[in-house]
Order: structure tokens, then sequence, then C-alpha cells
């Protein structure tokens, strides 16, 4: 036997439930090496270092 709802949910009840289902902001932090923004653990796209080394050489 599946699984059948016993009465019809309401737009309103149905609504309510799925308000918690939005996006949220990315976390940013600055790079310590050149303060740009930027994901935590990750490459720094401007300068190129993670954990103040240089990972990808940038042309500049």
């Amino acid at each position: 036997m599946s699984i059948c709802p016993k009465n019809k949910s309401s737009r309103s009840h149905r609504d309510q439930r799925r308000a918690n289902w939005k996006m949220s902001a990315p976390t940013l932090v600055k790079c310590p090496k050149c303060g740009a923004l930027m994901m935590p653990h990750r490459v720094c796209r401007n300068c190129g270092s993670y954990n103040k080394k240089e990972i990808i050489s940038t042309n500049d």
C-alpha cells in the first residue's frame, strides 16, 4: 500500500511548508594575500594563492 494523503492540503499550508526552500548567500572571506573576497578553502581567483602560497601563477 502506498502513501496517500487523507485530506487535501490547502495552498497556504503547502506554501508555508515550501517557504524555507530559499537560497542563502555564499560565505565569503577576504584573501589574506590580496584582500579580495573569495570562498573559504579555495584558491583565490584574483591572485591565485591558497594558504598564503602561490598555487596558480598569474600573468599581471
